[in-house]
């Protein structure tokens, strides 16, 4: 089957948005990954700061979804859900592309033309990464991966229902810690 979206799920750590990266150069598509906090930031009105802020955060815990705010109408928090669907619903339509996050295996997941993928690695080579990429400091990685998991687990629960991570969630699921970054890109474009 000809796949012309391509959705990448990670752990934090675990070189995902590389892996999209680099599918998307070696098969000359557009990849959006943080790219998309200005166009949710337009989509939404509200400002790119507050969008990236908001990232990955579930409205005000799991208890927000019966709070009496939403007796009111929909949060900050729902509208940037909304928005952000439109967008990639929007890229989605417009030709073939790579999405990192946001959502994007769950929001496109009834496209028969879209290859969903989860990256995942032990904590120790993800810790290892984000010091040596990201510039993370030596002291704690592992709580910054702990915290930054548990709000996109969070999160992702939230808004579809589902366990983030779970590999019946996505088509394929890699673990970059025993295949290396460069192998994954490599079966994912195969697989495209």
């Amino acid at each position: 089957m000809k796949h012309r979206i391509l959705t990448i799920s990670r752990e934090f750590g675990s070189g995902g948005r590389t892996i999209g990266k680099t599918v998307a150069g070696q098969l000359g598509l557009p990849c959006y990954d943080s790219e998309l906090i200005e166009k949710i930031a337009v989509e939404s009105g509200f400002a790119p700061s507050y969008v990236q802020a908001a990232e990955e955060a579930a409205p005000a815990g799991l208890l927000a979804a019966f709070s009496a705010n939403r007796a009111f109408g929909p949060t900050n928090e729902d509208l940037l859900w909304q928005a952000q669907r439109q967008v990639i619903l929007d890229l989605a339509a417009q030709g073939p592309c790579v999405i990192v996050g946001r959502g994007a295996d769950y929001i496109l997941r009834d496209k028969a033309d879209c290859l969903t993928a989860f990256i995942h690695a032990d904590r120790a080579f993800r810790a290892r990464r984000i010091v040596e990429v990201y510039g993370e400091r030596d002291q704690a990685p592992e709580a910054r991966i702990r915290e930054k998991d548990k709000r996109r687990a969070a999160w992702h629960r939230f808004y579809t229902e589902e366990k983030w991570g779970d590999a019946k969630n996505y088509q394929i699921c890699l673990d970059s810690g025993i295949l290396g970054i460069d192998r994954c890109a490599e079966l994912l474009r195969m697989l495209y």
